[in-house]
């Protein structure tokens, strides 16, 4: 297990079952662990989610599908806990969602 802070500070959680789930839906971030936690880490944005969900999102021009958007949903249930629900690639993030904090 992996933990890591968002940018409210609070710890979260990169479990090794999430992980495993993360690249079985999605194996070409089989090789993107650091890009993941860079996104939820130093996000360009964070959106909100479905189910008080969050969105963290940053842009990275070399992936292995090409220049993409990394999200990474997470779940912030305390001040002092927190998990990734999944990560994935996109074109573009959604543009209605609410953004909820941005630099």
């Amino acid at each position: 297990m992996i933990i890591i802070y968002s940018i409210s500070k609070t710890p979260i959680r990169l479990t090794n079952e999430r992980w495993e789930h993360i690249i079985f839906r999605h194996p070409e971030l089989s090789e993107e662990k650091e890009k993941v936690l860079d996104t939820l880490t130093n996000p360009e944005f964070v959106q909100e989610g479905d189910f008080e969900t969050l969105f963290a999102i940053k842009h990275y021009a070399k992936t292995p599908l090409t220049s993409k958007y990394m999200v990474v949903v997470y779940k912030e249930t305390s001040a002092a806990d927190g998990f990734i629900l999944t990560a994935y690639f996109t074109n573009h993030p959604s543009e209605q969602r609410k953004i909820l904090w941005k630099p």
